[in-house]
């Protein structure tokens, strides 16, 4: 049989290892910061880039986009062409995916501090930067596509069904979230609104999630764990279902999100059914990871890239099976708006994407400097430090839900609420500070991690390129008598490909389609009316302050939330809310009904000094809020754009719309003097003090008649 040669770079693997390594601890100085930042305000520093409404997505987005795709595709570029007996079919594809994508990442942390998002969480980042990772992960595709096709391995090993399913689902999200309207180069608007956004949102959400923080990581589990373990996984069979049921199931919990909602209650039962059924699955890839090391065990006490594989699959154990159970409805009421919600994501971002990450590249990078490990004992001490970390992380985020609970659903004999708001939040500052500090133990870790490979790399030497030999690929297949079924597949990338995509696009479909299209679904309002351009305006400042971290504004049908902030939500209610703001996390309290309960002065003292409206609140002043100036130049552009999505503005209305808005203006800064209060009617307070004021109050207005500036 001819024996061809061909040659394996290291390169590419080499630079997305430090890619990883250096957006890593970037990424998690940030989370360290803002962790800081809730314990005590004043580390916002009082300057509009550095709040934690503008940090916190810099972060997610850093952690996720950042530290984890980096190790993706280090984990793709180096296992592929050992796996598929080839070299990666194009190294100029290569070349232009790792500085596209790093290019990318400095675009989210340049435009991210200064305010442009779209506040979808995960999915941030303004529109010309998605069409920059649509056209990136293109060509990522087409070359782990092309390099499948042209292998000398016939056999698909189970890593790469992984990766090929993390591609097709990823690309499929991306586009359908990112469906939006531009208004300039650096602003768009969600193409979907209120309830149909928050739906598209959080099925993209939970499965970025699930179709990059897991899959792909789950095939990076199947490669390096058995290479660090030196034993085949423990079963094919079990690997097969584990990839099919999870593929499948994971698309359709998305919902779980929104369970208590204004989201319809069919698909509220879909998202928890489907995410009940996780457990399965989940758990089958975790124990085909621990199973795997039967025999190895002994290595386990001595080797600390063992150490940290093991400890990162029994996390993703842990979270997976802490997922389902958050989504069963009695546990949802208590976990969700919480910081039980931020310790089940950090068990799985810091355990199972951080762990296996260090653990890859413990064992990654002696290989490609042809050298030993630095330091074995700092390993190991980094993973002591490192377990303690997150355990230091977690654990008060738990006691902090679990306390905000009660406290927020405690009753006085009277029936009256017996604790405010602020009372909640000063009694849970102790956690945040061991939150902090548990996140400062963990970045320790990750400077001693990179301290340990720089030198390894420097007693070592780059091995640059490897060459191998294997069989050419016959072109005729014979199938062997008792061959597994699903060997069929394996054989036939393309097939294997387009299966992926129908069995994740079914969820997809089923859940969203009918909140497009069926009326129902949406029960219209008819006082619900869209905002005034100044209003508009001071929706696009709350967007951009990244109000929507701390603040959500959907209340729900509890006793304990009624009481406290008003009548619940209704699905009608946000209709034009392109994007919706109904947020994941209350640190601070609901505004949902905030329209009207305060006067203008309130929300103009509130947000120049939040501690003297509100005594104890942790949320940051916004001093430039009173000198810069509304963008009266974008009011037209906007305009259009809401009308493009069938916001019923009339006909013309962008040419007078300027003239409604700083008549609003006006009388907004007419109420301030009454309370002595003197303010240019043009700075971007008033925007938002006009927009905080209409919040939640049209389900109480009468219709408007259709004469006036907008119509039903």
């Amino acid at each position: 049989m001819e024996l061809q040669k061909y040659t394996i770079d290291n390169k590419l693997s080499k630079l997305f290892a430090i890619a990883t390594i250096t957006w890593g601890a970037i990424g998690m100085l940030v989370g360290v910061i803002i962790a800081f930042q809730l314990a005590f305000p004043s580390w916002n520093l009082g300057i509009q880039y550095t709040t934690f409404g503008r940090l916190r997505p810099l972060h997610t987005n850093a952690v996720i986009f950042a530290f984890v795709g980096n190790g993706i595709f280090t984990a793709v570029y180096y296992s592929m062409p050992r796996l598929l007996k080839t070299e990666m079919w194009s190294q100029l594809f290569g070349k232009i995916h790792f500085w596209g994508w790093q290019l990318i990442i400095v675009a989210a942390a340049i435009t991210l501090p200064m305010g442009m998002t779209s506040s979808k969480e995960y999915a941030e980042l303004e529109w010309p930067i998605d069409i920059a990772i649509t056209i990136v992960w293109v060509i990522f595709g087409i070359n782990m596509i092309m390099t499948i096709l042209h292998r000398r391995e016939r056999h698909l090993y189970v890593a790469i069904w992984f990766f090929l399913a993390s591609w097709v689902t990823v690309a499929m999200l991306h586009i359908v979230n990112s469906y939006e309207i531009p208004v300039n180069f650096f602003k768009s608007y969600s193409g979907y609104a209120g309830v149909q956004d928050a739906l598209v949102q959080w099925w993209y959400g939970h499965n970025a999630v699930a179709f990059f923080l897991t899959t792909p990581y789950l095939g990076l589990m199947y490669y390096f764990l058995p290479k660090a373990a030196n034993r085949p996984i423990y079963s094919y069979r079990l690997s097969i279902l584990h990839f099919w049921s999870l593929i499948f199931i994971y698309i359709w919990a998305g919902p779980h999100h929104l369970l208590f909602t204004a989201l319809p209650g069919w698909a509220q039962a879909l998202g928890t059914t489907l995410s009940i059924m996780l457990i399965l699955p989940s758990w089958g890839g975790m124990l085909n990871g621990l199973f795997t090391l039967r025999g190895a065990w002994d290595k386990v006490r001595e080797d600390p890239v063992l150490k940290f594989y093991v400890l990162a699959v029994i996390c993703y154990g842990m979270a997976t099976f802490e997922g389902p159970m958050m989504s069963l409805k009695s546990v949802n009421a208590i976990s969700h708006y919480s910081d039980w919600t931020i310790a089940h994501v950090h068990i799985g971002a810091l355990g199972w994407n951080g762990f296996l990450t260090f653990g890859m590249l413990y064992w990654l990078i002696p290989r490609l400097f042809n050298t030993k490990l630095y330091s074995t004992k700092m390993a190991s001490s980094h993973f002591l430090i490192g377990t303690l970390g997150i355990v230091l992380y977690a654990i008060p985020m738990y006691w902090s839900a679990f306390r905000t609970y009660f406290m927020m659903t405690s009753f006085t004999p009277e029936g009256q609420l017996q604790y405010q708001f602020m009372d909640v939040v000063q009694s849970i500052i102790p956690f945040y500070i061991l939150r902090a500090i548990g996140g400062t133990l963990y970045l320790t870790g990750v400077i001693m991690l990179i301290y340990n490979l720089v030198k390894t790399a420097k007693q070592g030497k780059f091995v640059a390129t490897e060459d191998h030999e294997a069989p050419a690929l016959s072109p005729v297949y014979v199938r062997p008598a008792r061959a597994h079924w699903h060997q069929l597949i394996e054989r036939k990338p393309i097939m294997l490909l387009v299966l992926s995509f129908i069995v994740v696009a079914i969820g997809g479909m089923v859940e969203i389609i009918p909140t497009l299209l069926v009326k129902d679904n949406i029960p219209t309002i008819s006082s619900v009316k869209p905002y005034t351009p100044l209003e508009l305006q001071g929706r696009d400042i709350y967007v951009r302050e990244g109000c929507y971290n701390c603040h959500s504004q959907m209340i729900r049908p509890f006793r304990y939330e009624v009481a406290r902030y008003g009548e619940y939500s209704k699905a009608g209610e946000f209709v034009y809310d392109h994007p919706y703001q109904w947020g994941s996390k209350r640190t601070g309290p609901d505004l949902a009904r905030i329209g009207g309960k305060y006067p203008d002065s309130w929300h103009f003292n509130h947000m120049l000094e939040p501690t003297s409206m509100a005594p104890g609140s942790i949320m940051p002043p916004y001093p430039w809020l009173f000198e810069q100036e509304i963008e009266l130049g974008t009011t037209n552009s906007k305009i259009h754009a809401m009308r493009k999505m069938g916001v019923p503005y009339q006909a013309g209305y962008e040419a007078i719309a300027n003239n409604d808005l700083k008549a609003q203006a006006k009388k907004i800064t007419e109420n301030l003097k009454k309370e002595k209060i003197t303010i240019g009617e043009n700075k971007e307070i008033v925007a938002l003090i006009a927009y905080l004021q209409r919040v939640g109050k049209d389900i109480k207005a009468a219709p408007q008649s259709d004469n006036q500036l907008t119509q039903n």
